[in-house]
């Protein structure tokens, strides 16, 4: 008996634990959000959403944001498809490689992708195809690049949970690889397929370091929400910083919402 005893006052300390950790951290975070309310002047807030810096970073940001998503998208299907499905000499290290976006600096990754455009080769496709360095499309390259590891890493894991058997049944139907693959496995991935586009997109508009080394940091050329906040903070402009501050939060908090919306669907069915 007083073992069982111990058990319950053990899991009772230990479940108070894990919540009090949880309530401190939440209080944490609403700590900081009310702080930025009590801070911003309402007609500050909206006068500076409304300006045309803003507005017009809020339309680079949404442009170059779902470019780069549709693009690190169609790369990360058949690369996570592949590290999932395939077996191959040297996967695990190929695996590691693809994550490296997600653990170095993204000012690194962007000084790499400068470092390139000062090669020959670069400075070749820079001046005759398209231009990067200090430009637009330097946005979506950086964001690329950025965001590529993400969505191959949450599309694997949708990947890996579906069974190969269905595909495998598709094929003694008749159906060829490439065909089993768009009919039995993609519609099967759909909800994870989804999850992960939204997940990429909001770390997309979101995206600082990579960008500002690549495109750099000019006012109504390359000014991204993030670019936006870093040249009002640098002018002293703090009301206008923190409503596009204000701004991006939201802009998570809706993404991460529908994220975990569709991620508890596929688990309930």
């Amino acid at each position: 008996m007083s073992r069982l005893l111990k058990g319950v006052g053990g899991d009772r300390a230990f479940k108070g634990a894990t919540i009090s950790a949880l309530v401190l951290l939440a209080i944490f975070f609403i700590g900081i959000i009310v702080s930025m309310l009590a801070y911003t002047d309402w007609d500050t807030f909206i006068s500076a959403l409304l300006s045309e810096e803003i507005l017009f970073a809020i339309r680079l940001s949404l442009i170059t944001a779902t470019i780069a998503t549709v693009i690190a998208i169609l790369i990360a299907i058949p690369v996570a498809y592949a590290i999932s499905y395939a077996k191959f000499p040297g996967k695990d290290l190929v695996d590691s490689l693809l994550d490296l976006p997600i653990v170095i600096s993204p000012v690194a990754l962007g000084a790499v992708l400068l470092v390139f455009f000062s090669t020959p080769l670069g400075n070749s496709i820079d001046d005759n195809i398209m231009k990067f360095v200090f430009a637009v499309p330097g946005i979506i390259l950086a964001q690329v690049v950025v965001v590529s590891a993400l969505a191959i890493r949450l599309l694997k894991s949708t990947f890996d949970s579906i069974d190969p058997r269905y595909e495998q049944v598709g094929r003694t139907l008749g159906l060829s690889k490439a065909r089993a693959f768009i009919k039995v496995t993609l519609p099967l991935a759909k909800d994870g397929l989804i999850a992960a586009t939204i997940l990429t997109w909001a770390r997309a508009v979101g995206e600082f370091g990579a960008t500002v080394t690549l495109a750099g940091a000019t006012a109504m050329k390359t000014e991204t929400l993030p670019v936006a906040i870093f040249l009002n903070l640098a002018s002293a402009d703090v009301e206008k910083a923190i409503a596009v501050i204000f701004l991006l939060v939201i802009i998570s908090v809706i993404a991460l919402f529908i994220m975990r919306k569709i991620t508890k669907r596929r688990y309930q069915i």
